[in-house]
Protein backbone atom coordinates (compact mmCIF):
# COMPACT_ATOMS: atom_id res chain seq x y z
CA UNK A 1 0.00 0.00 0.00
CA UNK A 2 2.90 2.65 0.70
CA UNK A 3 4.69 1.53 -2.15
CA UNK A 4 1.31 1.98 -4.54
CA UNK A 5 0.89 5.77 -2.84
CA UNK A 6 5.01 6.45 -3.28
CA UNK A 7 3.69 5.71 -6.85
CA UNK A 8 1.01 8.00 -7.06
CA UNK A 9 2.78 11.06 -5.56
CA UNK A 10 5.62 10.33 -7.43
CA UNK A 11 3.48 10.44 -10.53
CA UNK A 12 1.53 13.45 -9.29
CA UNK A 13 4.59 15.63 -9.24
CA UNK A 14 6.32 14.54 -11.99
CA UNK A 15 2.81 15.33 -14.11
CA UNK A 16 2.45 19.08 -12.21
CA UNK A 17 6.16 19.73 -13.07
CA UNK A 18 5.36 18.60 -16.66
CA UNK A 19 2.63 20.87 -16.60
CA UNK A 20 4.74 23.65 -14.77
CA UNK A 21 7.13 23.48 -17.50
CA UNK A 22 4.78 23.38 -20.11
CA UNK A 23 2.86 26.62 -19.03
CA UNK A 24 5.17 28.74 -17.11
CA UNK A 25 6.17 30.43 -20.49
CA UNK A 26 2.61 30.97 -21.48
CA UNK A 27 1.87 32.51 -18.26
CA UNK A 28 4.95 35.09 -18.26
CA UNK A 29 3.87 36.44 -21.82
CA UNK A 30 0.17 36.85 -20.18
CA UNK A 31 1.91 38.59 -17.51
CA UNK A 32 4.05 40.73 -19.74
CA UNK A 33 0.73 41.60 -21.52
CA UNK A 34 0.24 43.92 -18.38
CA UNK A 35 3.38 45.08 -17.84
CA UNK A 36 3.26 48.91 -17.94
CA UNK A 37 6.56 49.59 -18.80
CA UNK A 38 8.28 49.09 -22.49
CA UNK A 39 10.93 46.94 -20.98
CA UNK A 40 10.72 43.50 -20.05
CA UNK A 41 12.61 42.80 -17.09
CA UNK A 42 11.37 41.14 -13.74
CA UNK A 43 9.76 41.42 -11.31
CA UNK A 44 6.75 43.84 -13.06
CA UNK A 45 6.39 47.52 -11.04
CA UNK A 46 2.59 46.90 -11.27
CA UNK A 47 0.16 45.89 -14.09
CA UNK A 48 -1.61 48.26 -16.24
CA UNK A 49 -4.20 47.67 -19.53
CA UNK A 50 -2.07 50.44 -21.28
CA UNK A 51 -0.74 48.65 -24.17
CA UNK A 52 -4.23 47.48 -25.09
CA UNK A 53 -5.45 50.60 -26.59
CA UNK A 54 -2.61 50.86 -28.56
CA UNK A 55 -2.20 47.43 -30.00
CA UNK A 56 -6.00 47.69 -31.47
CA UNK A 57 -5.25 51.52 -33.00
CA UNK A 58 -2.07 49.63 -34.86
CA UNK A 59 -3.48 49.44 -38.10
CA UNK A 60 -0.70 47.49 -39.71
CA UNK A 61 -1.73 44.40 -36.83
CA UNK A 62 -4.90 44.98 -37.62
CA UNK A 63 -4.89 44.45 -41.25
CA UNK A 64 -2.69 41.32 -40.29
CA UNK A 65 -4.93 39.96 -37.86
CA UNK A 66 -7.86 40.36 -40.46
CA UNK A 67 -5.98 38.31 -43.03
CA UNK A 68 -4.86 35.83 -40.54
CA UNK A 69 -9.06 34.96 -40.19
CA UNK A 70 -9.98 35.52 -43.44
CA UNK A 71 -7.02 32.68 -44.49
CA UNK A 72 -8.18 30.48 -41.37
CA UNK A 73 -11.78 30.90 -42.18
CA UNK A 74 -11.61 29.40 -45.72
CA UNK A 75 -9.18 26.93 -44.96
CA UNK A 76 -11.61 25.70 -41.93
CA UNK A 77 -14.02 25.67 -44.69
CA UNK A 78 -11.80 23.82 -47.39
CA UNK A 79 -10.69 21.19 -44.58
CA UNK A 80 -14.15 20.49 -43.95
CA UNK A 81 -15.51 19.73 -47.35
CA UNK A 82 -12.86 17.97 -48.58
CA UNK A 83 -12.22 16.42 -45.42
CA UNK A 84 -15.27 14.76 -44.46
CA UNK A 85 -15.32 13.55 -47.90
CA UNK A 86 -12.32 11.99 -48.48
CA UNK A 87 -13.55 10.38 -45.00
CA UNK A 88 -16.31 9.00 -46.33
CA UNK A 89 -14.86 7.62 -49.62
CA UNK A 90 -12.00 5.84 -47.19
CA UNK A 91 -14.39 4.11 -44.76
CA UNK A 92 -17.26 3.74 -47.10
CA UNK A 93 -15.55 2.37 -50.68
CA UNK A 94 -12.74 -0.40 -51.12
CA UNK A 95 -10.98 0.91 -54.21
CA UNK A 96 -7.38 0.01 -55.38
CA UNK A 97 -4.97 2.89 -54.14
CA UNK A 98 -7.21 3.03 -51.20
CA UNK A 99 -4.52 3.46 -48.52
CA UNK A 100 -1.79 5.34 -50.30
CA UNK A 101 -4.66 8.32 -50.07
CA UNK A 102 -4.84 7.73 -46.81
CA UNK A 103 -0.92 8.37 -46.08
CA UNK A 104 -0.61 10.94 -48.96
CA UNK A 105 -3.44 12.62 -46.66
CA UNK A 106 -1.80 12.12 -43.10
CA UNK A 107 1.50 12.78 -44.95
CA UNK A 108 1.30 16.81 -44.37
CA UNK A 109 1.43 16.15 -40.25
CA UNK A 110 4.26 13.98 -40.65
CA UNK A 111 6.60 16.51 -42.97
CA UNK A 112 8.21 19.62 -41.09
CA UNK A 113 6.28 22.51 -42.04
CA UNK A 114 9.79 24.43 -43.72
CA UNK A 115 9.69 21.04 -46.09
CA UNK A 116 5.74 21.80 -47.25
CA UNK A 117 6.23 25.41 -47.43
CA UNK A 118 9.46 24.95 -49.52
CA UNK A 119 7.48 22.56 -51.36
CA UNK A 120 4.65 24.80 -52.13
CA UNK A 121 6.84 27.63 -52.70
CA UNK A 122 8.60 25.72 -55.41
CA UNK A 123 5.16 24.46 -56.81
CA UNK A 124 3.88 28.20 -57.00
CA UNK A 125 6.81 29.72 -58.75
CA UNK A 126 7.23 27.04 -61.21
CA UNK A 127 3.56 27.90 -62.31
CA UNK A 128 3.89 31.36 -62.31
CA UNK A 129 1.35 32.04 -59.33
CA UNK A 130 1.39 35.24 -57.67
CA UNK A 131 1.64 35.02 -53.60
CA UNK A 132 -1.80 36.16 -52.16
CA UNK A 133 -4.65 35.28 -49.99
CA UNK A 134 -5.64 31.99 -52.55
CA UNK A 135 -1.76 30.60 -51.74
CA UNK A 136 -2.14 31.11 -48.07
CA UNK A 137 -5.13 29.36 -48.16
CA UNK A 138 -3.72 26.46 -50.05
CA UNK A 139 -0.61 26.08 -48.24
CA UNK A 140 -2.93 25.89 -44.70
CA UNK A 141 -5.39 23.84 -45.89
CA UNK A 142 -2.98 20.84 -47.01
CA UNK A 143 -2.52 20.08 -43.12
CA UNK A 144 -6.02 21.71 -42.20
CA UNK A 145 -7.69 18.35 -44.06
CA UNK A 146 -5.79 16.11 -42.14
CA UNK A 147 -7.16 17.45 -39.06
CA UNK A 148 -11.03 16.76 -40.26
CA UNK A 149 -10.07 13.27 -41.98
CA UNK A 150 -8.45 12.32 -39.29
CA UNK A 151 -12.19 13.42 -36.50
CA UNK A 152 -14.31 12.09 -39.66
CA UNK A 153 -13.02 8.78 -40.24
CA UNK A 154 -12.32 8.08 -36.59
CA UNK A 155 -16.03 8.69 -35.72
CA UNK A 156 -16.96 6.54 -38.51
CA UNK A 157 -15.03 3.64 -37.46
CA UNK A 158 -16.82 3.96 -33.97
CA UNK A 159 -20.01 4.08 -35.73
CA UNK A 160 -22.39 1.00 -35.49
CA UNK A 161 -22.92 0.08 -38.93
CA UNK A 162 -26.24 -1.39 -37.84
CA UNK A 163 -27.90 2.40 -38.12
CA UNK A 164 -27.26 2.97 -41.51
CA UNK A 165 -28.49 -0.54 -42.75
CA UNK A 166 -31.53 0.23 -40.33
CA UNK A 167 -31.78 3.40 -41.91
CA UNK A 168 -31.93 1.64 -45.73
CA UNK A 169 -34.18 -1.37 -44.78
CA UNK A 170 -36.65 1.99 -43.62
CA UNK A 171 -36.77 3.20 -47.24
CA UNK A 172 -34.72 5.91 -46.56
CA UNK A 173 -32.72 7.08 -49.61
CA UNK A 174 -28.61 8.20 -49.61
CA UNK A 175 -29.40 11.34 -48.79
CA UNK A 176 -32.49 10.89 -46.08
CA UNK A 177 -29.39 8.22 -44.42
CA UNK A 178 -26.78 10.78 -44.28
CA UNK A 179 -29.01 14.03 -43.18
CA UNK A 180 -30.86 12.00 -40.42
CA UNK A 181 -28.58 9.01 -38.98
CA UNK A 182 -24.74 9.61 -40.19
CA UNK A 183 -24.97 13.56 -39.87
CA UNK A 184 -25.86 13.42 -36.72
CA UNK A 185 -23.46 10.71 -35.66
CA UNK A 186 -20.41 12.60 -36.88
CA UNK A 187 -21.45 16.67 -35.99
CA UNK A 188 -19.43 16.95 -33.13
CA UNK A 189 -16.42 15.43 -35.26
CA UNK A 190 -16.81 17.99 -37.54
CA UNK A 191 -17.23 20.25 -35.61
CA UNK A 192 -14.33 19.31 -33.62
CA UNK A 193 -11.88 19.25 -36.62
CA UNK A 194 -13.17 22.50 -37.85
CA UNK A 195 -12.56 24.16 -34.29
CA UNK A 196 -8.79 22.15 -34.51
CA UNK A 197 -8.04 23.07 -38.32
CA UNK A 198 -8.78 27.10 -37.36
CA UNK A 199 -6.48 27.57 -34.61
CA UNK A 200 -3.76 25.53 -36.41
CA UNK A 201 -4.49 27.57 -39.40
CA UNK A 202 -4.43 30.81 -37.63
CA UNK A 203 -1.06 30.62 -35.92
CA UNK A 204 0.31 28.85 -38.74
CA UNK A 205 3.54 30.64 -39.01
CA UNK A 206 6.19 28.47 -41.03
CA UNK A 207 4.15 27.35 -44.28
CA UNK A 208 2.60 31.18 -44.13
CA UNK A 209 6.25 32.19 -44.79
CA UNK A 210 6.45 30.47 -47.54
CA UNK A 211 3.22 30.89 -49.70
CA UNK A 212 2.54 34.79 -47.91
CA UNK A 213 4.57 36.71 -50.32
CA UNK A 214 4.62 40.49 -49.11
CA UNK A 215 1.81 40.15 -47.45
CA UNK A 216 1.81 40.23 -43.50
CA UNK A 217 -0.21 37.39 -41.33
CA UNK A 218 -0.67 38.26 -37.72
CA UNK A 219 2.35 35.26 -36.76
CA UNK A 220 4.54 36.77 -39.15
CA UNK A 221 3.87 40.18 -38.19
CA UNK A 222 4.70 39.10 -34.37
CA UNK A 223 7.94 37.18 -35.78
CA UNK A 224 9.02 40.72 -37.63
CA UNK A 225 8.29 42.55 -34.52
CA UNK A 226 10.31 40.39 -32.10
CA UNK A 227 13.22 40.02 -35.01
CA UNK A 228 12.95 43.89 -35.23
CA UNK A 229 13.16 44.56 -31.87
CA UNK A 230 10.01 47.22 -32.42
CA UNK A 231 6.29 47.13 -30.54
CA UNK A 232 7.17 44.58 -27.72
CA UNK A 233 4.67 46.01 -25.30
CA UNK A 234 2.21 45.49 -28.23
CA UNK A 235 3.48 41.96 -29.68
CA UNK A 236 2.65 40.79 -25.93
CA UNK A 237 -0.57 41.91 -26.27
CA UNK A 238 -1.39 40.36 -29.34
CA UNK A 239 0.16 36.97 -27.91
CA UNK A 240 -2.18 37.32 -25.38
CA UNK A 241 -5.19 37.40 -27.82
CA UNK A 242 -3.44 34.77 -29.75
CA UNK A 243 -2.84 32.47 -27.14
CA UNK A 244 -6.83 32.60 -26.22
CA UNK A 245 -8.22 32.60 -29.44
CA UNK A 246 -6.18 29.36 -29.91
CA UNK A 247 -6.65 27.73 -26.62
CA UNK A 248 -10.32 28.12 -26.89
CA UNK A 249 -10.70 25.86 -29.85
CA UNK A 250 -8.80 23.33 -28.58
CA UNK A 251 -10.47 23.06 -25.13
CA UNK A 252 -13.88 23.25 -27.26
CA UNK A 253 -12.61 20.11 -29.47
CA UNK A 254 -11.25 18.20 -27.11
CA UNK A 255 -14.92 18.23 -25.19
CA UNK A 256 -16.39 17.52 -28.45
CA UNK A 257 -14.71 14.53 -28.75
CA UNK A 258 -15.07 12.70 -25.75
CA UNK A 259 -18.47 10.92 -27.35
CA UNK A 260 -19.01 9.02 -30.33
CA UNK A 261 -22.50 11.47 -30.68
CA UNK A 262 -24.39 8.16 -31.42
CA UNK A 263 -25.44 7.97 -27.06
CA UNK A 264 -26.64 11.75 -27.22
CA UNK A 265 -28.50 11.40 -30.45
CA UNK A 266 -30.15 7.84 -29.31
CA UNK A 267 -30.81 9.69 -25.63
CA UNK A 268 -32.38 12.37 -27.54
CA UNK A 269 -34.69 10.45 -29.75
CA UNK A 270 -35.91 8.15 -26.09
CA UNK A 271 -37.28 11.46 -24.38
Amino acid sequence: MSDTRASRAALAVWATLIALFLLAPILLIVLYAFNPSNVQSWPLHGLSTKWFSSTWHNQEMRQAFGLSVRAALISTGIALLLGSMAAFAVHRFRFFGREAISFVLVLPLALPGIITGMALNSFFAFGGVSFSLTTIVIGHATFCIVTVYNNVIARLRRTQTSLVEASMDLGADGWQTFRHVTLPVIATALVAGGLLAFALSFDEVIVTTFTAGAQNTLPLWIFGSIRLGQNLPQVNVVVLFVIALTFVPVVLAQRLTRDTGVVRMTAGRRR
